[in-house]
């Protein structure tokens, strides 16, 4: 009896449809993950989530210092450490969400091994911990916004489209990148380097208007240009424009990673439990 409890168990969720059921069933279990990963990584820290503050705030004074003052860059008519914040606001997100997500499956190797739950639970709670980053850093944009008396345009409104578009590519590429962190375990060592190389051929400290026309479709093949061009966008307002061919190239492949890497996930996910 117990062993056809244990297969029924197993082979339940296998198919499409029961498998989106049972995450919602096993939403408990997300919510439960999710404030674990947030407890433990602000315990025994002497300052807490301020944490979430100091990073960006130090990153962003140093791109100011260097993309504004020292290399004199275009800053679109709005005050450089504005201009620099509203494209660490995204990148900081997509950059922890790769971290976090990539290594959420092997640091919840007990647990996979031993109970049947959708594994997809476990890197999407991972970039929701990272959005509540996120969202603490806000407040030091909202600071800077007060100190530099600048109010942001009617674009401020269309802001949700784009934290969703933010979400999807950390969540594309978060799928990938824990699911191959399981099969092959070097990948451990290629995520910081992603994100660190990620960091300077993104938009982050210097505007995408600075690319040369003929690069700028090249360019846009990383997913990351259209987010960040599009939190810019929204929250600069004034002189800020879309370039809406590269931002649709970018949107495309978010697209194509976000599905994409829910089928791969969904294919890898029946051997996690024996190569884990």
């Amino acid at each position: 009896m117990v062993e056809v409890l244990n297969e029924i168990i197993i082979e339940s969720g296998k198919t499409e449809k029961q498998y989106w059921k049972d995450i919602w069933k096993y939403r408990e279990l997300f919510y439960f993950l999710a404030w674990r990963d947030i407890l433990v990584r602000y315990k025994q820290t002497a300052i807490g989530i301020a944490w979430a503050l100091i990073r960006p705030f130090l990153t962003m004074v140093v791109f100011s210092i260097i993309f504004g003052k020292l290399a004199q860059l275009p800053s679109e008519g709005v005050p450089y450490p504005i201009l620099v914040f509203a494209g660490m606001l995204p990148w900081q997100f997509f950059a922890n969400s790769l971290s976090e997500s990539s290594n959420s499956l092997i640091s919840n190797s007990n647990l996979i091994s031993k109970v049947y739950f959708p594994r997809l639970i476990v890197p999407t709670s991972a970039v929701v911990v990272s959005f509540v980053d996120f969202m603490i850093s806000g407040m030091i944009l909202i600071g800077l916004m007060a100190w530099y008396n600048f109010v942001p345009t009617w674009r401020i409104l269309t802001l949700p489209i784009f934290i969703l578009i933010a979400f999807a590519v950390s969540m594309g590429a978060g799928l990938w990148l824990s699911a191959l962190n399981v099969q092959y375990r070097d990948f451990r060592y290629v995520v910081p380097f992603i994100v660190q190389f990620g960091l300077y051929v993104s938009p982050v400290g210097f505007t995408s208007n600075i690319v040369p026309e003929k690069w700028r479709l090249l360019y846009s093949l990383n997913p990351m240009v259209g987010v960040i061009d599009g939190f810019r966008w929204a929250i600069l307002g004034g002189e800020y424009q879309l370039h809406l061919v590269g931002f649709f190239v970018s949107l495309f492949l978010v697209v194509f990673l976000l599905v994409s890497g829910i089928q791969f996930f969904r294919k890898m996910e029946r051997t996690f439990a024996d190569v884990i």
